[in-house]
């Protein structure tokens, strides 16, 4: 427990808390809580610095539709996974690393790529205004209202998710506008400023936050809330690992295959209560849990 945050760890998820000071910053602020389950994490790190260091958690490839979207191009003020840890906390600091590096080990989570999304993603509704419009998602709609341009005379949009194919998040670099575009099965790909389907915001523009700054600030601030719409709505779409939703029930990592086998049935219930926390959110539609919780229930 630092200024920066809490991190909390009880042998199964860690719970991440972003501080409330105000250096905190403000997408993190935004992101809100987040509960990583060991099963998503590919390791941890405490790193020392001149005066404290900082604590940081990888996460596998493919299991955070956040970073799905957005990672590669978060600052580290602005990366959720990363706690800076005051000078008083570093025993605590390795401890924790100890801690979970023992977990990942005795669970044997394997590091390598997702093969589904592990954490939920943003909770929805959820909206987001850019420069050109304001973007909503209630799970399964998506509605646009343009503010100004050419885009504002063809009226408001509505995208349904099953059209949607692929979410595109691209932040303010420089002097260089940013972007959120829904790629739309069968509508071309056209200039960000003339697409209908895309919300775009310029480095002159106000920023979600309420100031102007500098070029530089607006480049960590990176788009506010346009990239949590991202990956509300990526959360809902087809794991880039697999088919179309629905072709198939999420199948058993190769550990669970291995302690399945073996007759532990825990492995089996935790993975029943993380899909009927998908299902629950709306993650997963009752068709597709259905079929995944048929489909570990043949395993006992």
């Amino acid at each position: 427990m630092v200024r920066d945050g809490t991190w909390t760890f009880d042998g199964e998820r860690v719970r991440i808390v972003p501080g409330r000071d105000r250096r905190v910053h403000p997408l993190r602020r935004a992101l809100g809580e987040l509960g990583v389950p060991l099963t998503a994490i590919a390791g941890v790190a405490y790193e020392p610095g001149r005066r404290a260091g900082w604590l940081r958690l990888r996460v596998r490839d493919g299991a955070d539709p956040f970073l799905q979207v957005a990672g590669g191009t978060l600052s580290n003020d602005a990366d959720p996974y990363r706690l800076a840890i005051d000078r008083d906390t570093t025993g605590a600091a390795e401890y924790f690393v100890d801690e979970v590096r023992n977990a990942l080990v005795v669970e044997q989570v394997p590091p390598g790529p997702s093969d589904r999304y592990l954490l939920r993603g943003p909770a929805v509704p959820l909206s987001a205004t850019a420069g050109d419009g304001t973007a909503s998602f209630d799970g399964s709609r998506i509605r646009i209202e343009w503010a100004d341009g050419v885009k504002k005379s063809a009226g408001r949009r509505e995208i349904a998710l099953e059209d949607v194919v692929g979410v595109e998040w691209v932040p303010i670099i420089g002097w260089t506008n940013g972007f959120l575009r829904f790629r739309v099965t069968g509508a071309p790909t056209l200039d960000p400023k003339h697409d209908p389907n895309c919300l775009t915001w310029g480095a002159l523009r106000k920023n979600r936050w309420g100031s102007f700054g500098s070029p530089r600030t607006r480049t960590r601030i990176s788009g506010g809330t346009t990239s949590l719409l991202a990956a509300a709505v990526v959360a809902r779409l087809p794991h880039p690992s697999v088919g179309p939703v629905g072709a198939a029930a999420p199948a058993l990592t190769t550990r669970e295959t291995e302690l399945a086998s073996d007759g532990d049935h825990d492995t089996l219930l935790r993975r029943l209560r993380e899909l009927s926390d998908l299902h629950r959110d709306g993650v997963l539609t009752d068709d597709e849990f259905a079929a995944a919780k048929q489909a570990i229930l043949h395993q006992f």
